[in-house]
């Protein structure tokens, strides 16, 4: 099938993006790398008047190192995540969830503003954006607007992202304290839709830990932060009871659905067994760097 006839317009700055998107509107589509809009297009499930093309717009495709925390600008590349080595140590979760992201194809087209603003419940970087605690910056004629991630992802396909507005960057604040991240994923081959996805980053201080992010993938419409499962860590050491008590909570925020994956109850428990197995990980990693 092929898409619907469409303007398109390829903005140079971002002032002329923004104006093209307060003059149209709900008629235009922003495209980046395309790999979530274009099928759309292809099976007209989308069927836009106008393409708005952000890929000649400078500044938007760096990942820049900000007092301890980063910015990573919304036309930043799956792959570019991937081969960052800045990223290894401070910021590891992103480093280790970008080859879970589809295929070398896709990794290498895709940006992370583009999976971010599709909003699917089964995409990986938002619940790794929740797990870090993030803030993206949509930006329109009116100005800037922050939206905490917690607060982005407001229903399947859905993001708190008005007509008018653009993303231009996602910002990880500093750990705090010694951190680690991981993200484990089940799929049923390589590139599929998760099954279940856990994003994890554990931040310590003396021991005890300051913060615990859990982002859980495709166990609910949207994107979910298991939130009573992080609190319930802090201010305690990593024991495998605590570990325990945590992942039981992580399982019990899921809400997943049977599908042609698996049943919920089965989803449920991976939830459970994944946050377990995350969490000793990180354990482990933080141990043996502090030895």
């Amino acid at each position: 099938m092929f898409p619907g006839s469409f303007d398109y317009r390829a903005p140079t700055t971002l002032d002329e993006a923004t104006t093209v998107l307060s003059e149209r509107g709900e008629e235009a589509k922003v495209l980046a790398g395309g790999q979530s809009l274009i099928p759309l297009l292809k099976l007209r499930l989308a069927s836009p008047a106008l393409l708005v093309d952000i890929g000649r717009i400078p500044g938007l495709d760096r990942i820049e190192l900000r007092d301890g925390g980063l910015t990573i600008g919304a036309r930043v590349r799956h792959a570019d995540l991937e081969r960052d080595r800045r990223l290894a140590t401070t910021f590891a979760l992103l480093a280790e969830t970008a080859p879970w992201v589809s295929d070398p194809l896709v990794r290498n087209l895709g940006t992370v503003g583009g999976s971010l603003c599709h909003a699917d419940p089964a995409g990986d970087w938002g619940s790794v954006m929740l797990a870090l605690g993030a803030e993206l910056v949509l930006r329109s004629r009116a100005g800037e607007r922050v939206v905490q991630a917690s607060s982005f992802f407001v229903a399947p396909f859905e993001p708190a992202l008005r007509p008018d507005e653009l993303l231009t960057e996602i910002r990880i604040p500093a750990p705090r304290g010694r951190s680690a991240g991981t993200y484990l994923k089940l799929e049923r081959k390589v590139g599929d839709f998760a099954t279940v996805g856990v994003a994890l980053q554990l931040e310590m201080t003396d021991g005890h830990v300051a913060r615990c992010g859990i982002g859980l993938t495709a166990v609910a419409p949207t994107n979910r932060e298991a939130t009573e499962a992080g609190a319930a860590l802090v201010g305690k050491e990593l024991t495998d009871e605590a570990i325990a008590k945590a992942a039981q909570l992580a399982a019990a925020a899921a809400d997943p659905r049977d599908d042609i994956r698996g049943p919920a109850d089965y989803k449920r428990d991976v939830v459970r067994v994944f946050v377990q197995r995350g969490l000793r990980t990180l354990r482990r990693s933080l141990e043996e760097a502090r030895s």
